[in-house]
């Protein structure tokens, strides 16, 4: 590698990154990380495992901030860094989960007229139907695919979450308990928090999603479910995680529901309209 690296990359540098081709091999190399296998048309990527790496070390290393914090507190609990954590990646994704709550606030009150589209279109023209549900989620600025940016931005952080916890080394292990979890690297003995988990994902679910449509009924049960199957095979630590993350959230989707409730009676009575304030804010206002 050595030898390769004098004779072929050190002339291509250019913007700290080393490109260099030959019949049978592609090198890249940035900064210090080198990699090098013969690639079908196309560059050699850094390994995934070692950015997941990074972002492990730092989970490990925020759960620790937080927990000294706990501890400088006088209550000194992993538990609680794990709900600090929780609390503090909501803070930092609201801007995101603010619009989405606000577009499916939105879509639950106009479902009862996409049923009347569906009923009246279904059978007779399919694509007219989609035509009209998509024009009038336009009209009223709700976005169906909003809730799909949230998801994407949590999966890292539950991967990185998952590996910690799996192999995390203690700064004391005695506060590595939850009430009556022994510890938050292991699976919930008594399933209590595979039941909170399930329980907590019911009750958001069911502040957005509108039983008059049948696909949105059966996700409003099943998806809980499969939520609380999932937690029975993960540390507790991330059906802490899980449940905390669906508290706030519930919080954050009351509020954006009484503001919308607020907001649509006085539109309601002022100018015998609907729903404009939401709407506005469901544009990004």
């Amino acid at each position: 590698m050595s030898s390769l690296s004098s004779r072929r990359v050190r002339p291509c540098l250019k913007n700290n990154s080393y490109t260099c081709k030959n019949v049978n091999q592609t090198l890249k190399v940035t900064g210090a990380a080198i990699t090098g296998r013969p690639v079908r048309g196309g560059l050699a990527t850094v390994s995934f495992s070692s950015v997941f790496e990074s972002m492990k070390q730092g989970m490990v290393d925020l759960l620790n901030y937080l927990y000294q914090f706990t501890d400088s507190m006088g209550f000194p609990s992993y538990g609680l860094a794990i709900i600090l954590l929780t609390i503090l990646i909501k803070l930092i994704l609201y801007p995101l989960t603010k619009k989405q709550m606000i577009s499916m606030a939105v879509m639950k009150e106009l479902q009862p007229k996409v049923k009347e589209i569906q009923d009246k279109w279904k059978t007779r023209d399919p694509k007219k139907m989609s035509d009209m549900i998509m024009a009038l989620y336009k009209e009223n600025n709700a976005n169906p695919m909003a809730g799909c940016l949230p998801l994407i931005i949590q999966m890292p952080i539950l991967i990185t979450l998952y590996r910690a916890l799996f192999t995390f080394e203690y700064i004391n292990a005695d506060h590595a308990g939850f009430f009556w979890i022994v510890s938050l690297s292991e699976r919930d003995p008594y399933y209590l928090m595979p039941l909170l988990a399930a329980g907590t994902t019911f009750l958001q679910s069911k502040m957005t999603i509108s039983e008059s449509d049948q696909t949105q009924r059966m996700m409003l049960y099943m998806m809980p479910l499969l939520i609380g199957w999932i937690s029975m095979s993960i540390p507790s630590g991330m059906a802490l995680y899980w449940v905390m993350f669906n508290v706030v959230g519930i919080a954050q989707q009351y509020y954006i529901n009484m503001r919308y409730l607020k907001n649509n009676n006085n539109d309601n009575n002022n100018n015998n309209t609907t729903t404009k304030p939401l709407r506005e804010d469901a544009a990004g206002k």
